[in-house]
């Protein structure tokens, strides 16, 4: 019990400092991944993102996966649809979301299970208006809901690669 109070205040603590990347000063809140079971071989990542000056998420990486992409859910006419985007715009000085629903990291063949109150390992990539790319290193904790949220629904239903 003493070791999960103690996981819980870090995770607590993470998340009440934003994460700054060095050269595209984009602050990350809310950060957080699905919990999978065994023989999941994908989950979701999500979080808050807002750029000062604006960038571009170009990509995202995690040890944890063989491949790590941003993906957009979206309505198109009465089909729910997901798709990898090359990059997400990041307008400066505005929140961009990624949750479950929308658009959001996406993790693919997950090299083991994420256990519920572990955390898995997520490096960002940004590209700045001249191109320079920056990279922000997060550890973001595991679960089945946003920190401090209700439980969201299963993004991962029906999706499969």
């Amino acid at each position: 019990m003493k070791k999960l109070l103690h996981t819980a205040a870090v995770f607590a603590a993470l998340l009440s400092a934003p994460a700054w990347a060095q050269t595209a000063s984009v602050k990350v809140e809310g950060a957080w991944a699905r919990a999978s079971v065994q023989g999941q071989k994908a989950t979701g990542a999500f979080m808050r993102l807002t750029a000062k000056d604006g960038a571009r998420l170009v990509r995202a990486e995690s040890p944890a996966a063989g491949l790590a992409e941003v993906h957009e859910m979206k309505m198109e006419g009465d089909i729910m649809k997901m798709r990898a985007v090359p990059t997400l715009d990041l307008p400066a000085g505005k929140t961009v979301e990624l949750k479950p629903g929308g658009y959001h990291i996406m993790l693919l063949d997950l090299k083991a299970p994420l256990a519920k109150d572990s955390a898995v390992p997520i490096t960002l990539v940004f590209q700045d208006a001249k191109g320079v790319e920056s990279k922000l290193n997060l550890t973001l904790p595991v679960g089945t809901a946003a920190p401090g949220g209700a439980t969201a629904g299963s993004m991962m239903d029906g999706h499969k690669h």
